[in-house]
């Protein structure tokens, strides 16, 4: 507290904290600081870096055709390079906001409906292709062809 001219306590008012930086003005490295004081030792942490994303890139690559989580290992792999490189972490960051939108868009009631109309048209298609095919040329096993 202060006083004033008249002796009166007056109680000041804590300025609101600003945050150091906004999470987006966070670009660069975030090796520990004494990697990034030596520029051999920064360097080879930026190979190492590049080198475990670049495996966990192709792992997720591999996975895409065959079953597993493809996608999430690339995702992985980006953040993996994210916490290194500056146009890693731009393309994360887009491909954050992009799937957040997708995310929004999807639980739209328009939308919905009309996903719910596409699909139970889909699903009446194939039937009647099956019930078409079964009709023509019966339920037969392949193995006791």
């Amino acid at each position: 507290m202060e006083q004033t001219d008249t002796d009166a306590p007056v109680a000041k008012l804590d300025e609101p904290e600003k945050p150091e930086a906004p999470e987006h003005q966070t670009w660069g490295s975030r090796a520990p600081g004494f990697i990034q004081r030596s520029r051999a030792l920064h360097l080879s942490w930026q190979v190492g870096v590049f080198i475990v994303g670049l495996a966990i890139v192709t792992g997720g690559v591999i996975l895409l055709p065959l079953p597993g989580p493809g996608w999430l290992v690339i995702f992985a792999g980006m953040a993996v390079w994210a916490t290194e490189f500056v146009w890693a972490q731009i393309v994360l960051r887009w491909t954050k906001r992009k799937v957040t939108e997708a995310a929004q868009r999807a639980l739209d009631p328009k939308v919905r409906r009309r996903n719910a109309i596409l699909t139970a048209a889909g699903l009446v298609i194939c039937g009647v292709l099956l019930g078409v095919y079964l009709y023509k040329f019966g339920l037969e096993m392949p193995w006791n062809v």
